[in-house]
């Protein structure tokens, strides 16, 4: 049996730069691994079944995206064994925190190695992509400048820094955020340099905001302490700290509803 640990991700901004032919958004964005992890547990059963061994709050076991990932794996290498995967939720779903594709990635690294594959970190990503935009970063273990889709992937510069991420509570839909987000004028494309700047925004955020009020209050609110910016396309919001006395004296004065969280951001 394997047990991973599968981290969340921060987009230190999001720019949205053009669109493709098949609908997609061509996007450009940081992004910042994060000690807020997921725990998934992997074991090999006898009778070659894909299953899940531990129930997820609304998600039917159709739709959990590792069984998803571990299907696609074994449809890539016929003959695999079977497993049974436990995976203890902690990320928020519908965050943009990227758990789920977090999930994804960790299960096929996890599967490569129970499974004895041997397949390369770049054939991994390519199955990952099938699954989300965000999984080929988790894929590779580490911060990213990312382009395209969110694949096209190029190492970046960060240091180790302590986050408050907050997460309001409830979950945003990224189809209905990207579909209202169409019309709006795309972000020119930038150089990799200093992004978590108050000119690298997150170009979803206003549109979000819109459509989930609620986003707005949250970002609203924590902006009295510092610069605050949403992750993906919502909805929880982080903002740099200098201690964890800070951000632990912060989450004591939010609401009941919100949920805070001290996190380090892994450096590059």
């Amino acid at each position: 049996m394997l047990t991973r640990l599968a981290p969340a991700k921060i987009n230190l901004f999001l720019h949205v730069t053009g669109q493709f032919d098949d609908g997609y958004h061509e996007l450009q964005t940081a992004y910042h691994l994060i000690d807020w992890c997921d725990e998934i547990e992997f074991e090999l059963t006898r009778d070659g079944s894909i299953a899940r061994g531990r129930t997820i709050e609304g998600v039917e076991e159709a739709n959990d995206i590792t069984i998803l990932a571990a299907r696609k794996l074994r449809s890539r290498f016929p003959g695999s064994e079977g497993v049974m995967i436990r995976c203890k939720k902690q990320i928020p779903i519908g965050a943009g925190l990227g758990g789920g594709s977090s999930d994804a990635a960790t299960t096929l690294l996890a599967l490569n190695e129970l499974w004895e594959l041997g397949a390369e970190l770049s054939q991994l990503a390519e199955i990952g992509l099938e699954i989300g935009a965000d999984v080929p970063v988790f894929i590779f273990g580490k911060n990213a400048w990312a382009e395209g889709r969110g694949e096209i992937l190029s190492g970046v510069s960060v240091n180790k820094q302590l986050y408050l991420v907050v997460y309001p509570g409830f979950s945003v839909s990224t189809a209905r955020v990207f579909e209202a987000f169409h019309g709006t004028p795309f972000t020119e494309q930038v150089a990799n340099e200093p992004f978590f700047t108050d000119d690298m925004v997150n170009d979803l955020e206003a549109i979000t905001c819109t459509l989930y009020p609620e986003v707005g209050a949250l970002i609203d609110f924590l902006k009295q302490w510092g610069l605050t910016r949403m992750t993906g396309s919502g909805s929880a919001a982080f903002m740099p700290i200098q201690s964890r006395e800070v951000g632990e004296s912060i989450i004591a004065e939010l609401p009941a509803a919100w949920i805070g969280r001290v996190c380090l951001g892994q450096s590059s």
